[in-house]
């Protein structure tokens, strides 16, 4: 059964763990749509890549996708910046719905305010953050807890895409 997946990004974004991702879940036959603070917004990747976001955060409700993807980079930082992002992300961690963050990804779901008790993982910089929030972290390639799957850097994306993949069967 085919999901449609909203991968909330802005400039910084660290390329490769948005595209490898997107790559895997269309590969599996599902749909991606990449936003960001506004649609038809060229992004700046952090490694000089152009992303096209295909929609903004202002156009765009939880209830119309299955999954979010937070790619880590600088963009989760970013993304923090604007409430609007953290409440869209809030929603499917209330709904239990599938939640993938790499990266510094899993620092943008301190926004959330519904990390505590939550066991997850993420690049070694944004871990105190994580713990301070409530959140238990391991140093582990990939880490699921429920609808929650985290993983620290680049070398884990295959993990984290196995993983990812796995919980949109469900």
């Amino acid at each position: 059964m085919s999901k449609h997946i909203a991968a909330l990004v802005t400039d910084m974004v660290e390329e490769i763990e948005l595209t490898d991702p997107v790559k895997a879940f269309k590969e599996a036959g599902h749909t991606v749509d990449v936003i960001s603070n506004e649609g038809n917004k060229t992004i700046n990747g952090k490694n000089g890549d152009k992303i096209e976001a295909d929609k903004g955060i202002n156009d765009v409700n939880p209830s119309d996708y299955d999954a979010l993807l937070v790619p880590g980079g600088f963009s989760p930082d970013l993304l923090r910046i604007d409430p609007k992002n953290g409440e869209f992300a809030k929603a499917f961690m209330k709904d239990n719905k599938p939640v993938f963050a790499i990266c510094h990804g899993p620092q943008f779901l301190v926004e959330t305010d519904l990390l505590k008790g939550r066991t997850l993982t993420s690049f070694v910089s944004v871990r105190k953050d994580l713990e301070n929030a409530g959140a238990t972290v391991k140093d582990e390639e990939v880490v699921v807890d429920g609808n929650l799957v985290t993983s620290r850097t680049p070398d884990d994306l295959p993990a984290f895409n196995r993983e990812s993949l796995k919980l949109l069967e469900k």
